[in-house]
């Protein structure tokens, strides 16, 4: 998330928002988002409702959910996703102003 917080300007420019779902319950989010001042959302996801929705992989004999990038414009459709396949597995920051300036043409 430090490389979110790093290029968020970049991601708010493009008229774009970052939300954070994550599978902590929201004392473990709050305590995070004040420790750490992210200036984007924290939703906790305890329950992995949201994660479900959208396909977040499990892997139990691992770290557990494995990293998930969704982008969704603002007609509500998707016009990215990535699904990692290990911890490592993250979306660039380029990679997501892409995906945001093709779904504004």
């Amino acid at each position: 998330m430090a490389q979110l917080r790093q290029d968020y300007d970049q991601i708010k420019a493009r008229d774009a928002e970052v939300i954070v779902i994550g599978p902590e319950d929201a004392a473990a989010f709050r305590r995070e988002w004040q420790k750490e001042t992210y200036p984007f959302i924290g939703v906790p996801d305890p329950e992995h409702k949201v994660a479900d929705l959208y396909g977040q992989e499990v892997r139990l004999l691992r770290l557990g959910r494995l990293p998930a990038l969704v982008v969704v414009d603002k007609q509500g459709r998707i016009v990215m996703q990535h699904h990692g396949e290990s911890m490592r597995d993250i979306v660039t920051t380029a990679q997501v102003l892409a995906a945001l300036d093709v779904a504004e043409a």
